[in-house]
């Protein structure tokens, strides 16, 4: 397959890291704004298959016209979701396969956005849906962890697990720690600042989507490996917009360990006007006060030298289960960082969220997957995602219990 990764920061580059070592790889062009990030991506690399190149992703007309020089068959989204739409249809109108592992952007409702959605995430992409159909163009979205696997997980428990699902509660969260740092996020800010304090979104098969307040519904979750319990909050994110498209459950949250320390870093961002993305003029400039703190703080792709701990992405389902009693089940991947740098030199966080696609990339390449449309992972066979993620080297767990 010839594929065209966009964004060769953190997880672009261990895209790159990680397909490196599959032979289903034709051609992989690494593209960025910086043409230096991208070459440095590809010399990292170091593989004849590997190409860099320059491109601003706001322009469709650019993007399609790299699409056409290499004659790539599929396109893979590293940016930050303000890139979405213009990458998505760019791949409408190049005829080519679309993957993302974050959807397009959510607006929060104008007059009671603690209650009803707005705008909600993946909408502008859900609205081409007929389009890329009529097309016979796949746009695979939210494939990355969370969204990606989480939804991968849910299609699991569905087929093989469960018969009733009364709840699919995405459950996040890690003991990373980086030395020096009191506050160091593990990957975008721009996409932390987003998920953690829009208005989190809930399904309920009785009321559909509503919203809540941020860093809502606060619990204690215990994670496997010995991350062990902490309190999860309420989080705006994907899997509440796409399982319950293809997956019958009573209810569907997502909720993030997110820890006191970056709960409180986040609420004082938000006070000071500082995870606004409206510009404001400074001297003789005018600067988005979000893409100042996305400066100050160090690069997501960098900190793995530093950083220990583990980080756990999983499902907690419960339901009944195919023998006709109650169960609770937890699915969940765990990545060490000490792992992830030893074998391929990229931090746990941006290496577990890169793995994702690369397998779905693979499948898709294979015939294994297919489809036309906008779809989310949760409309494919999980068996073969998961066997070949465990072949990856990188195997998923169960836990009873929840």
């Amino acid at each position: 397959m010839r594929i065209l990764v966009v964004g060769a920061g953190g997880v672009g580059g261990s895209v790159a890291a990680i397909a490196a070592r599959r032979g289903f790889v034709e051609l992989l062009v690494v593209a960025d704004f910086d043409a230096g990030r991208a070459r440095a991506v590809v010399d990292t690399v170091a593989d004849p298959r590997f190409v860099a190149a320059r491109v601003d992703a706001s322009d469709e007309a650019a993007v399609a016209a790299l699409i056409a020089e290499h004659g790539v068959a599929a396109l893979l989204n590293a940016t930050d979701p303000r890139f979405v739409m213009p990458l998505f249809r760019a791949c409408l109108a190049a005829g080519v396969t679309y993957l993302d592992m974050a959807m397009s952007m959510s607006l929060p409702h104008a007059t009671a956005p603690y209650t009803q959605p707005g705008v909600k995430l993946g909408d502008e992409q859900f609205a081409l849906d007929d389009a890329f159909r009529g097309a016979g163009v796949l746009a695979l979205v939210g494939m990355g962890v969370e969204p990606g696997l989480s939804d991968v997980f849910a299609r699991f428990a569905a087929d093989h697990l469960f018969s009733v699902i009364d709840e699919l509660g995405v459950r996040d969260g890690s003991d990373l720690r980086v030395e020096g740092r009191g506050f160091a996020p593990p990957f975008s800010i721009w996409t932390l600042i987003e998920e953690c304090l829009n208005p989190p979104v809930v399904w309920e098969r009785e009321r559909g989507w509503f919203t809540t307040e941020p860093f809502s519904g606060a619990e204690v979750f215990d994670f496997p490996e010995g991350i062990g319990p902490l309190e999860c909050v309420n989080v705006e994110h994907e899997e509440v917009l796409l399982m319950p498209r293809w997956v019958d459950a009573k209810r569907v949250t997502f909720k993030y360990g997110l820890g006191e320390k970056v709960i409180d870093v986040l609420r004082t961002l938000h006070e000071l006007g500082l995870s606004s993305t409206v510009p404001v003029r400074v001297g003789d400039v005018s600067v988005s006060p979000r893409e100042v703190v996305a400066a100050c703080l160090p690069d997501p792709a960098g900190l793995g030298p530093t950083m220990t701990g583990r980080t756990c992405a999983g499902v907690w389902v419960s339901g009944v289960g195919v023998d006709g009693e109650p169960r609770e089940v937890y699915l969940y991947h765990v990545v060490d960082n000490a792992w992830s740098m030893r074998e391929y030199g990229c931090q746990a966080v941006v290496w577990q969220t890169a793995v994702n696609p690369v397998v779905a990339l693979e499948l898709l390449a294979t015939g294994v997957w297919s489809g036309r449309g906008v779809l989310g992972p949760e409309a494919f066979d999980a068996v073969p995602f998961l066997d070949l993620l465990t072949a990856y080297g990188s195997p998923w767990g169960l836990r009873e219990g929840g």
